[in-house]
């Protein structure tokens, strides 16, 4: 694994305008989704990013994706900053930068075959002449039908189209997809959040020898604890658009640092019932503040059981605690 960064987001920002108004619009506020953020990613590993449902994972991976421009902040890619990029880079970026979507329902067009929709990526990049000039129509033909093969779908189902497949069949299209372009980084957004439990093991295990196999980087994105220790290398733990702790993923779960990882994970629950029954739950009270409203001290303050004086009016910055290991918490000044 290199120690370079593949991916390397810097203070990334995403708000969206509250306008009023009917003709003439003016903006009242903003809805804070991600309010700077910043990690790298390094290749071939695994960063989860973990936390409850709004709290800004989707819309943080579809900005450094560039679905959404960012407010501020940059995102290097192999040293290009994909905020600023030409049309070109972007496009150029795009082929090593891959999604699979959260519900496989409504990510795959209704109107297309298998076989077109997993060679669509293909057909664009070669009638824009960026793809080598030996994928012709056969050849394109040939791959669709070895990614089918490698996400476990027959091949003779390519002219099927996606209402015919179940939910784990549509997911694995959207993964061969993905694949399409020999991409360097897949952003995975809750891949298995819609899917029923018995098929969320194989699509993971799916990822894990893809990652193998091709030697892919993943930022996964999921609200289960679970899910994500068994996929990550890392952990990055997220509240109201902002990172609490960012660690390897042994040392986070056997020791969490910030007050709201140590709730989250006291709420997952631990299939032995001798350590269930012994171990503390931690209560959270109060509801998530809204994200419309500016901040000017901790982000978990509200609902923080430790909380001090200080956390009300200072932003608490991340603290490297160990050499993988950060939190954004005046505990541990």
């Amino acid at each position: 694994m290199s120690n370079k960064p593949l991916l390397e987001v810097q203070n990334l920002v995403q708000h969206f305008p509250i306008e009023s108004g009917v003709i003439i619009k003016r903006q009242v506020g903003a809805i804070r989704a991600v309010d700077d953020i910043s990690f790298t990613l390094n290749t071939g590993e695994t960063l989860g990013i973990v936390g409850e449902s709004g709290c800004g994972k989707s819309t943080a991976v579809r900005s450094i994706a560039q679905l959404y421009k960012p407010t501020s902040g940059k995102v290097f890619f192999e040293g290009v900053d994909l905020t600023t990029a030409t049309k070109h880079q972007l496009l150029d970026a795009r082929k090593n930068i891959q999604m699979i979507f959260q519900d496989p329902y409504a990510s795959l067009n209704p109107r297309m075959t298998v076989r077109t929709i997993i060679a669509e990526p293909l057909e664009i990049y070669r009638k824009r002449g960026m793809l080598d000039p030996s994928w012709d129509k056969h050849t394109i033909e040939n791959h669709v039908e070895d990614l089918m093969e490698r996400v476990g779908l027959n091949r003779i189902f390519k002219n099927r189209y996606p209402h015919e497949f179940s939910g784990g069949q549509r997911q694995r299209i959207g993964i061969a997809r993905a694949l399409a372009l020999h991409p360097k980084i897949i952003l995975a957004d809750e891949p298995v959040s819609a899917l029923d439990v018995s098929i969320q093991s194989q699509i993971l295990n799916l990822l894990h020898d893809l990652q193998d196999e091709f030697g892919l980087t993943y930022l996964f994105i999921a609200h289960d604890l679970a899910v994500i220790e068994y996929v990550s290398t890392r952990i990055a733990v997220m509240y109201l658009g902002k990172f609490m702790e960012i660690s390897r993923s042994q040392d986070l779960y056997k020791n969490p640092l910030h007050p709201y990882t140590q709730a989250l994970l006291s709420a997952a629950p631990i299939p032995d019932p001798e350590v269930e029954r012994k171990r503390k739950r931690i209560i959270l009270t109060g509801d998530v503040p809204s994200p419309d409203k500016e901040r000017f001290g901790c982000y978990f303050y509200d609902r923080c059981p430790v909380r001090m004086p200080k956390c009300k009016d200072n932003i608490p910055p991340m603290k490297k605690m160990s050499e993988d290991h950060e939190v954004a918490c005046w505990l541990y000044e």
